[in-house]
């Protein structure tokens, strides 16, 4: 695909060699995208060589997610998401409990199919990535990964306060179903939304 600002494109699924590439994306994508919701302090610590590891672990585990980067011409990775089975949990590294409006219909209790569901567990981009076209191209390859594999819905979770992310999920499709979690991230109390999208509309 060519973006908004001229530059071409592709989609592949990364192998475990490309663990540092996507954890560059990873780091650099949080510090920008949340420095009003995340402590300064925090977010500079973030260690682009120790999320290589942990990636690295991911991408050579017998359950390994599928994870997908979006690569400039040259080979450069500029964005990347991750997809699972929906693991019938509040995000990963939340101490926090589940809270419900009701408006999901389960008056706090999950009614998700776990053989049927899958989750987004990431989706993010360089900063000079964002607004190009990049993000949509990855998600729409996203979604039709999942419903090769299957899968009928599709969930993630997002920061409440993350304008930006809730409209661009929001832009195509996904809607909040009545799940929140209250979580710590280094070191502040934040809340975090669960967006669903049906896969078969």
């Amino acid at each position: 695909m060519t973006t908004s600002s001229g530059t071409t494109t592709s989609i592949r699924e990364a192998t475990p060699e490309d663990a540092a590439a996507l954890a560059g994306v990873h780091v650099r994508s949080w510090q920008a995208a949340y420095r009003d919701l995340l402590p300064g302090p925090y977010l500079d610590s973030l260690d682009p060589e120790e999320r290589a590891a942990v990636w690295h672990d991911r991408l050579t585990a017998p359950d390994r997610p599928t994870v997908l980067l979006a690569t400039e011409a040259d080979g450069r990775v500029v964005a990347f998401s991750c997809l699972r089975a929906w693991p019938g949990e509040e995000p990963e590294e939340s101490g926090a409990s589940h809270a419900s409006d009701g408006t999901d219909g389960t008056d706090g209790t999950d009614a998700l199919d776990l053989t049927t569901t899958a989750e987004l567990a990431a989706l993010y981009a360089l900063p000079e990535a964002w607004g190009t076209g990049v993000g949509r191209s990855l998600l729409a390859a996203s979604t039709e990964v999942l419903v090769t594999a299957g899968f009928r819905t599709a969930v993630l979770w997002v920061f409440a306060d993350n304008t930006r992310g809730r409209r661009f999920y929001e832009a195509a499709g996904w809607r909040p179903d009545g799940r929140a979690v209250r979580d710590v991230t280094g070191g502040r109390e934040l809340e975090e939304l669960r967006y669903r999208r049906e896969l078969f509309d």
